[in-house]
């Protein structure tokens, strides 16, 4: 009797247990999303409500209407100090006191715009540098400025200020005050153009002022171009100096005046090069200069303690300038010497022959669109039977015929150190050009023989091109094998001694 009302009760609570789960249930199936409903059977097992529990993390849902809802997880607090460098570096550069991770960090965020006087001198890292350039010139050749972005940097933009400088006008502290900041980093100076300074229009006086204005375009102006010396003097590695002294794109604005080099440019420009001990590379392209300026210069550079090229092509340059630049063979170092498109005569190809006949030092020499003609070239040719050094000679568009030939094949038959020659544009003829196959069939050195447009016939410059080929090829073969062909000589010279 005991044991019978005990039954409903358990079952009764048992009972409610099972409709609570089940309105959960149905509500959690109620808030879904989905097309299909939960379905519970009326009289549930014990298993079956274990596995209908309501799993609370699995409640979680991403709310896609809640805009500042995000995954994102809070920064790292380096992080945070990076940024903030990066923000303020302008004001409060921070760089060398971080870790190298760090540092490269900072330096991939820092923006290309920082002032020079910040950046100069602390930042080395050469991708900063690389997005600097790429920047600001869409056109980069890197491997012109030793392969270094800052370097190429430093020097464009300094190349830049010299271009847009002008006498009078422009304040000298723009380029004096970027000095400090890229005396390190430039080697290489090329300005191929110096503005000279504003002139005034002055007053007509009376009626004798010339209505044509073709007085005054020979006088030099009352002002000079950019003075180089101070910028020069603190260079301290400076090493090549390229200048031309003209405007480009000057337009319906043209005079003569804007193309001069004048003679106070020339005094300086030699004080300039001749207190830069460190300059190896001189070229002056393109500037009116005469013998008068070209011995000034090549004074200047007499017992040059490192000049090793001057390049003067295209300039006005005679037989006076020559004989100074023969001066110079003498008393330096020089190894490459440019004197194309002058007008240096047969006196002067002389002077030149002479110096080279003894010169231990030059190994390039050209003499284009000169005017030395036969007697010139005689010189020369006579010259390279002494001489031991020089590998290449240019003596295009000189007026050159068969007697230059007949010496210079004479040459070719005892010279062993002359690998490049350029003849072309001259009148050596077919007689001429027997004459040069008979000399270079003994040569064995020559690698390269420009006869383009020199009256040769075709037969002749067929079979040179054939010599030349054997020469190239045996060059190739030393290259690849050199011990090879270097013992049967040292066998040779034993059995002589012997």
């Amino acid at each position: 009797m005991q044991e019978t009302p005990s039954v409903p009760s358990n079952s009764s609570s048992h009972s409610q247990s099972v409709l609570t789960i089940q309105r959960q249930v149905s509500a959690l199936g109620s808030s879904s999303t989905g097309p299909t409903s939960l379905k519970t059977s009326s009289t549930p097992t014990p298993g079956q409500l274990k596995t209908k529990v309501p799993n609370v993390r699995r409640m979680r849902r991403i709310i896609s209407e809640d805009a500042e809802w995000s995954l994102a997880i809070v920064p790292l607090l380096t992080e945070l100090c990076i940024q903030h460098i990066v923000k303020n570096f302008q004001n409060n550069p921070i760089l060398k006191q971080l870790p190298l991770e760090h540092q490269k960090k900072v330096l991939s965020n820092l923006p290309p715009e920082l002032p020079l006087t910040v950046t100069a001198n602390l930042i080395d890292d050469e991708n900063y540098w690389h997005r600097c350039c790429i920047k600001r010139w869409s056109v980069c050749h890197v491997s012109r400025h030793g392969g270094s972005w800052k370097r190429m940097f430093f020097e464009r933009h300094l190349e830049n200020l010299l271009k847009l400088f002008i006498p009078g006008t422009t304040d000298p502290n723009v380029i004096l005050d970027l000095l400090p900041l890229c005396r390190n980093y430039v080697r290489r100076i090329h300005v191929d153009q110096f503005l000279p300074p504003v002139r005034m229009p002055t007053p007509l006086q009376g009626e004798e002022q010339s209505d044509s204005g073709s007085e005054g375009e020979g006088s030099e102006p009352e002002k000079d171009h950019y003075q180089l010396q101070t910028l020069v003097g603190g260079l301290k590695h400076l090493e090549e100096l390229d200048l031309v002294y003209g405007v480009k794109d000057c337009g319906m604005n043209f005079e003569w005046n804007l193309f001069l080099f004048t003679y106070r440019d020339c005094y300086s420009l030699a004080a300039t090069i001749k207190a830069c001990h460190t300059l190896k590379i001189f070229k002056l392209t393109r500037s009116k200069v005469d013998d008068d300026k070209a011995r000034i210069l090549i004074r200047s550079l007499l017992d040059h303690p490192a000049l090793e090229e001057l390049d003067l092509s295209h300039n006005l340059i005679g037989d006076r300038g020559a004989r100074a630049a023969a001066k110079l063979l003498s008393h330096s170092r020089l190894r490459v010497l440019n004197l194309a498109n002058n007008q240096l005569q047969a006196p002067g190809a002389q002077s030149l022959a002479h110096a080279l006949a003894h010169n231990t030092n030059l190994v390039f020499l050209n003499l284009r669109l000169n005017c030395i003609e036969d007697e010139g070239g005689q010189a020369i040719a006579h010259a390279l039977e002494t001489n031991k050094c020089l590998s290449v000679l240019h003596l295009g568009g000189n007026k050159l015929s068969e007697p230059t030939a007949t010496l210079i094949s004479q040459m070719l038959t005892v010279n062993t150190t002359l690998v490049s020659l350029n003849l072309s544009c001259n009148h050596i003829g077919q007689d001429g050009g027997k004459q040069l196959l008979e000399g270079i069939s003994d040569n064995k050195t020559i690698l390269e023989f420009d006869l383009r447009l020199s009256d040769v016939s075709q037969e002749s410059e067929y079979l040179i091109g054939q010599v030349l080929h054997a020469n190239r090829e045996a060059a190739r073969q030393r290259t690849l094998n050199p011990g090879h062909f270097s013992s049967p000589t040292n066998n040779c010279t034993e059995n002589s001694v012997g």
